[in-house]
């Protein structure tokens, strides 16, 4: 029976949550967590012989390390696949899995993860993987588990990987292939359908970039109105209106007029992708109220809004963090705010 190893993080393991995310890399016998049903998905089709651990701090903290780690529980049980993850929209638990994946393509071993398309590891990995394509969080995993798995025997049994069919994101690699038509004519064709407003398939699909061009500097910075918005996910004590501490649905407006700074005991963040031991000792090292407030003082800034603006960026999709700035922005600009300091982590 052909093998494969299994790569996952803390959380999926039943370690812990942010506060393992240091957890050291380490390999076990057998499945755990989804590999279990992944396992369960794949039947005779393969065996999940290793599981490998690791919080995601650590991964990412020590990439060479870990990568040496992979490879070498690779070569040892003589791995025909690599399955990492699903990582949905996690952002370091997405580079982990495409880190782990890209030690396995140095093998020659093809990898298989499962990620939401704004997840960062699909696109820094994207070429040295199959991703399969997940929603933004762990409720898609009902999905996920027998997507992966259904690739992952394809894989094995030396099948026609169809990206379309088997629900896989693009890897970015092109391939030359003969086409019963001349491009001219293919060409034509789409466009004569795109103008009967019938359905077709582009052959070379754009990409799309978000290009926001800067705006112009501001005239009197000791007579502007400065806002503060962050994505740090600082929130007044006890999180009063629940912000998810991960793939955000929703952003805050508070008030910190009369304060002169943030305290750890007014304050705190929301936030799941840090260590927010800093921050709650003192909030203001991701809000700087403080120093906003002594530039106010001493005159080098007009005034600091009354209001500031807070969410959690730790997984929330690009579709939800457009609708947040494109409200908050509307706010600003009614309030007569003349720019903004964005924080983040």
């Amino acid at each position: 029976m052909k093998k494969i190893v299994h790569y996952i993080n803390q959380f999926f393991a039943g370690k812990g949550g942010e506060d393992t995310a240091d957890y050291k890399i380490e390999v076990i016998d057998g499945n755990a967590g989804p590999g279990m049903g992944i396992q369960a998905a794949l039947g005779d089709g393969g065996k999940i012989v290793k599981t490998i651990i690791c919080g995601d701090n650590y991964f990412n903290d020590h990439t060479d390390e870990c990568t040496a780690f992979i490879k070498d529980v690779l070569k040892k049980n003589e791995a025909d696949l690599l399955i990492a993850g699903p990582g949905f929209n996690a952002g370091r638990y997405g580079m982990a899995c495409g880190g782990a994946a890209k030690a396995a393509a140095a093998l020659g071993i093809p990898a298989v993860s499962g990620l939401y398309e704004e997840n960062p590891g699909y696109d820094v990995f994207k070429a040295g993987m199959y991703t399969v394509k997940t929603k933004n969080s762990a409720a898609d995993m009902r999905h996920a588990v027998p997507a992966i798995a259904a690739v992952a025997k394809k894989i094995l049994n030396g099948g026609t990987i169809d990206p379309a069919a088997d629900g896989l994101l693009p890897r970015g690699i092109r391939q030359n292939y003969f086409a019963k038509e001349r491009g001219a004519k293919r060409a034509v064709d789409m466009l004569v359908q795109k103008l009967k407003g019938e359905a077709f398939v582009t052959e070379y699909p754009m990409p799309i970039f978000d290009r926001v061009p800067p705006y112009a500097p501001v005239t009197d910075i000791a007579k502007a109105v400065i806002a503060l918005v962050t994505s740090g996910g600082v929130v007044p004590k006890g999180n009063p209106d629940h912000i998810e501490a991960s793939s955000a649905s929703h952003y805050g407006e508070y008030s910190i007029a009369g304060l002169a700074e943030l305290t750890s005991e007014n304050s705190e963040t929301a936030h799941g992708g840090y260590d927010p031991t800093y921050c709650n000792a003192n909030p203001n090292r991701v809000l700087p109220v403080d120093v906003l407030r002594d530039m106010e003082r001493e005159h080098k800034i007009g005034k600091l809004h009354e209001l500031y603006y807070t969410t959690v960026g730790n997984g929330t999709s690009v579709a939800n963090a457009k609708r947040f700035a494109s409200e908050i922005a509307g706010k600003l600009v009614n309030a007569g705010v003349q720019a903004v300091i964005l924080t983040s982590t």
